[in-house]
């Protein structure tokens, strides 16, 4: 299954890329099961791994890491917004 990832603000700059289209492996099937996945990459990828204060949207919607991750979705990682 393809799906597209979009990487966003300061994460954009850690990993060194906007976007991806992936293959999602056997096993990663959730937004949160993607974004471990990602984070075990190597050692700048870590920008995505746990603790980190990472937002994800699915298809342009905030998601959650229980969310499915669906064949064609589109995915986005970004660190929370603030303004004022």
């Amino acid at each position: 299954m393809t799906v597209k990832i979009l990487y966003f603000a300061s994460l954009k700059d850690a990993l060194g890329c906007t976007e991806e289209s992936f293959v999602l492996p056997s096993g990663v099937s959730t937004v949160g099961e993607l974004r471990a996945f990602l984070a075990d990459r190597g050692e700048k990828w870590k920008a995505l791994g746990e603790g980190r204060n990472v937002r994800a949207a699915r298809n342009q919607r905030m998601a959650a890491p229980a969310d499915p991750v669906l064949p064609g979705d589109e995915i986005a990682f970004f660190p929370p917004v603030t303004g004022g």
